[in-house]
């Protein structure tokens, strides 16, 4: 097989100068998280022919979510196309395009149906550029809905990203929002090396306004989504409106709580993270995980290392349970909700204060 592919750093500047929204377009507009990735999906595809979206029924039927929805006729069988159930295969089809000079974008349905692929993600999509030295890089993106909040059956509702965040090479995100879900799927698109893109399930339907020509925002970054000064909530995915409500639900008792919307797990932004938690000395991490050895543990580590002669009590965490997903009728008991939340911030010490 030939190999053909740009020079990296030209190959970065040119696609992410593509990428970058046309300053002409619309107005903003309130849009679904599902409407806001299914239009980053065919601006992507519009503004670079190299980009191609392929998986299990995202052509005819637009996804099992509605995501991909109008892709294939608009843009043609050979740019969005169904793929047989074999997920081994989407993601190993999608490297060797990546080397040969496409940008992939592959989803896996759901969070559970992407472990028959995992030996590919890990041991090919994550590790192609360190075993070549940068020679040969990977520009493509795996699209997974993931995370509870739907009814869905434990293989429909899988909280996966520990798997992907332990594992150097692959850049690891999740939108809570729906400027976010357009902007960080535009990012992940140009980025020059793989992404997992982890899109929470139960946002989907969830609103908000959508600027298309905003600026995109850099892999990475954290954001300050509420500022408060009593202790700091930090959340991804998911878990970012139960933060943003047990917020809300403190202030009305006086207590301001600021939150944190990690939107990347790797890289992690520590710097944002850690001076909000400077700021407050208290810090609670929310996720639907299981607890141990999650991502908020790693979290909880992260800031108690480097927050220690700022903190005026240990770092609490708010996760699933470290059982296999609950039943559907079930589910509301497993997933952190406002009470456990404030149950943590209220263990804060605050008879110290």
């Amino acid at each position: 097989m030939t190999v053909m592919h740009d020079a990296p750093a030209e190959r970065a500047a040119s696609t992410a100068a593509d990428a970058q929204p046309d300053a002409r377009a619309a107005a903003p507009v309130t849009m679904t998280m599902a409407q806001a990735l299914n239009r980053a999906l065919a601006d992507a595809l519009a503004a670079d022919p190299s980009v191609l979206v392929f998986g299990e029924d995202v052509g005819t039927l637009g996804g099992v979510f509605r995501i991909t929805d109008g892709l294939t006729a608009r843009f043609g069988e050979s740019r969005c196309f169904d793929t047989p159930l074999a997920e081994s295969g989407i993601v190993g089809t999608a490297v060797g395009m990546a080397m040969n000079g496409m940008r992939p974008v592959v989803e896996m349905q759901f969070d559970a149906f992407a472990y028959p692929a995992f030996e590919q993600t890990v041991d090919h999509v994550a590790k192609m550029g360190n075993r070549t030295r940068g020679a040969v890089r990977l520009p493509m993106v795996i699209r997974i809905p993931y995370a509870g909040g739907i009814g869905g059956v434990e293989h429909h509702s899988d909280s996966s990203e520990a798997y992907y965040v332990h594992t150097p090479g692959l850049t690891v995100v999740s939108p809570a929002t729906p400027q976010d879900a357009y902007g960080m799927l535009r990012a992940a698109i140009a980025h020059p090396d793989p992404v997992v893109f982890l899109e929470p399930k139960k946002l989907y339907w969830t609103t908000g306004e959508v600027d298309a020509a905003a600026p995109l925002p850099e892999l990475g970054r954290a954001r300050v989504a509420r500022e408060g000064g009593d202790a700091t909530l930090i959340a991804y995915g998911p878990s970012v409106p139960v933060a943003l409500a047990a917020a809300e639900a403190a202030a009305e008792e006086g207590r301001e709580l600021g939150v944190i919307d990690l939107r990347s797990l790797s890289p992690f932004d520590d710097e944002t993270v850690c001076a909000a938690v400077r700021a407050t000395g208290r810090a609670v991490v929310i996720a639907e995980a299981p607890g141990f050895a999650g991502v908020a543990a790693e979290v909880a580590a992260r800031v108690s290392e480097r927050c220690f002669h700022h903190l005026l009590a240990p770092v609490r965490r708010v996760t699933g349970f470290d059982t296999p997903f609950a039943p559907p009728k079930l589910e509301k008991f497993y997933l952190p909700d406002v009470d456990r939340v404030l149950d943590a911030v209220d263990a804060l010490q605050w008879e110290d204060a």
